[in-house]
């Protein structure tokens, strides 16, 4: 039998290519290897996301990047974190097992708070239910970059909790499946990209955004090369590939930039294409189809920890 895999991204935003390399990229790569679920990851958006018709077009939009980026729905189990309510319940369980200190040490909490953002209760205790998210599914396997290993601890810590609480193995332990090769994406500004901090590359946006977006890349004159540009133009093009571009445009900053856009179009143009072709009732329909199985995997399990901690009368 196959391993059970989970990923999943939030819908708090429009996808930028750190989402793609550090997430979607990789689940497409080895899915058909393993029993895989694909989350829309909801109910994690509000920690931002305050406009309901923004979130609304956002779920419409991760399903449609999903499948554009390549994911069979029929070999995958993509699904939306709010059609099952198993998520909240599980979640509240692993609030009530954890302490405050042990949620403060995050560090994607500390994180925010340190750049700024509101500290809202749900920012705080968001490694619960993203440890509800995966141990739901009895997952073997999460597949993230060596900056999100810290999430996948806390799981495992939760779910030994949950497990030493009642002297029995309720929920499974997931492992981590590290990705040595993505690493950080980093954003325009040389920190991770990421929605929160608005430093992105859409990843389907018009050639003109693409265009704006990398202009916008902070650059060191002093060096021979601007780091941040190679930094992403790795991920489209092998070095051997960059470096005669590169040695021939030292300084011409301009001109590297310029070549980073073409590229990141020319790589994204197809999906993009397959995308337009994507309706509301196409996301519609493999929504719910893909919770129809999810609620399959997720009521044994979510059963089990209800008779375990004896609330199942």
């Amino acid at each position: 039998m196959k391993k059970r895999l989970l990923t999943g991204l939030q819908s708090s935003g429009d996808l930028h290519i750190g989402n793609y390399f550090g997430a979607l990229k990789p689940f497409v790569d080895m899915y058909e290897d393993y029993e895989s679920f694909l989350m829309v990851a909801d109910y994690h958006a509000l920690t931002s996301v305050r406009e309901p018709e923004v979130m609304r077009q956002n779920i419409y939009n991760v399903v449609r990047d999903y499948l554009a980026a390549g994911v069979d729905p029929k070999k995958a189990v993509i699904f939306r974190q709010s059609d099952n309510q198993d998520h909240m319940e599980l979640g509240w369980v692993f609030d009530c097992m954890v302490t405050v200190p042990f949620l403060m040490q995050g560090h994607a909490y500390k994180d925010k708070v340190a750049k700024g953002i509101e500290p809202n209760a749900g920012l705080f205790t968001y490694p619960m239910l993203q440890a509800a998210d995966i141990t739901l599914y009895d997952t073997d396997v999460v597949p993230v970059g060596e900056d999100q290993r810290q999430h996948l601890e806390y799981t495992r810590e939760a779910v030994r909790k949950v497990n030493q609480s009642y002297n029995t193995e309720i929920l499974k332990e997931p492992e981590t499946l590290i990705l040595d090769a993505v690493g950080i994406v980093p954003g325009i500004d040389g920190t991770k990209m990421s929605k929160s901090y608005k430093n992105t590359i859409p990843l389907f946006g018009t050639r003109e955004e693409i265009q704006k977006a990398v202009m916008s890349i902070v650059t060191d004159s002093s060096g021979e090369r601007p780091e941040h540009v190679y930094a992403i133009h790795k991920l489209f093009k092998t070095e051997a590939e960059l470096a005669p571009l590169y040695e021939a445009n030292q300084g011409k900053y301009k001109n590297l930039k310029d070549a980073l856009a073409e590229d990141i179009d020319a790589h994204l143009a197809p999906m993009r294409e397959r995308r337009n072709q994507i309706t509301d009732a196409d996301v519609r329909a493999v929504l719910a189809d893909g919770v129809a199985r999810a609620k399959e995997v997720s009521g044994p399990v979510l059963a089990r920890v209800r008779q375990a901690i004896g609330i199942s009368l």
